[in-house]
């Protein structure tokens, strides 16, 4: 039976850090993934209504197609600027590209942003919005442990009608190959089956991470698709762009940007199995995906290793999101 990493968090895969900075007053929060060098990278986005930040800078099709950090932001647009402290505190360590001998680091530092400005904290910003001090500070808090829950870009998340939060899960393939997964859980759709306890991931969970829960013999997974809608109305949370599942995936093998995008892809289907309904016109729903280029997987039946690394990263994420909202306070 495959089992998660050490930590069971995406730091796993060798040369991630992760950091997490939160501004208590405004209720809010920033999550930095860090890596140790210019990773491969791709991203796929299936929220009806996504905020992001350099997403095609990782097309295949163009010219970089890889990312020194990605960053996952409370505070809607305005937590975009978050990135801002990101790429100053990577430039100043002279991490990023140069085009000339002499010019600033240019980190390539990819974002997305979840809504959170309705939850109650002191907004009045005026024209200092806090992400970008947060960007500076959740870089600087960089590790390979880290906490989940009400935490980082999770701080301010709600899943549905409970708490939502920051999760991450990992998964030991074997032969140096190891997945990982986290996630900022903000969904409009709900992460429990209709008792409002299992969650819909419960077939993937390891060794209790999320509560050990299993439905009854009686309970029928037939449910509204979107129940309670009243409350999610009078709680402002039916509007485009006002809910979002912020995820990162991340693999130890030498995968091409093309490849991420693929494995982004097929990721998504980990959200979909841990959050219903998902990528609604409600969401921003967006999957990031990371190759550190530990394992050469060679050309021989290379597409079935991609097959399988983009499976386990469903698998992992789906993971990553009920232990986000198991972990949320």
């Amino acid at each position: 039976m495959l089992r998660p990493g050490p930590l069971n968090l995406i730091t796993d895969v060798p040369g991630l850090t992760v950091g997490n900075a939160v501004d208590e007053t405004v209720r809010t929060g920033v999550t930095v993934v860090l890596c140790d060098g210019h990773w491969s990278a791709g991203v796929d986005v299936r929220g009806g209504g996504p905020g992001v930040r350099e997403s095609e800078t990782l097309a295949p099709e163009n010219l970089v197609g890889k990312a020194h950090a990605v960053v996952l932001a409370g505070g809607s647009v305005f937590g975009l600027g978050a990135a801002d402290g990101v790429v100053a505190a990577l430039s100043a360590r002279g991490v990023g590209l140069r085009l000339k001998p002499g010019s600033p680091a240019i980190p390539i530092v990819p974002g997305a942003v979840l809504h959170d400005l309705g939850n109650g904290g002191d907004k009045a910003w005026g024209l200092e919005p806090p992400y970008r001090r947060l960007g500076l500070e959740a870089t600087d808090a960089a590790a390979a442990r880290f906490d989940l829950g009400s935490t980082g870009a999770g701080r301010g998340a709600m899943a549905g009608l409970v708490k939502g939060g920051l999760g991450s899960a990992s998964l030991d393939l074997g032969g140096g190959l190891m997945v990982g997964a986290l996630a900022a859980v903000n969904p409009v759709g709900s992460v429990h089956m209709p008792d409002g306890e299992t969650f819909w991931a419960w077939p993937f969970e390891i060794d209790g991470e999320f509560g050990g829960r299993r439905p009854g013999a009686d309970l029928v997974p037939a449910r509204e698709p979107l129940p309670e809608q009243s409350r999610l109305k009078a709680e402002r949370r039916l509007e485009p762009g006002a809910n979002t599942t912020l995820c990162v995936v991340a693999v130890s093998a030498d995968l091409t940007s093309a490849e991420c995008k693929r494995v982004a892809m097929m990721a998504q289907d980990g959200l979909a199995r841990a959050v219903r309904p998902a990528h609604t016109p409600f969401d921003g729903d967006v999957v990031f995906a990371l190759a550190g280029g530990g394992v050469a997987l060679g050309q021989d039946e290379r597409p079935l290793h991609v097959a399988r690394l983009g499976s386990a990263c469903a698998d992992v994420l789906a993971r990553a999101i009920a232990r986000g909202v198991y972990s949320a306070t």
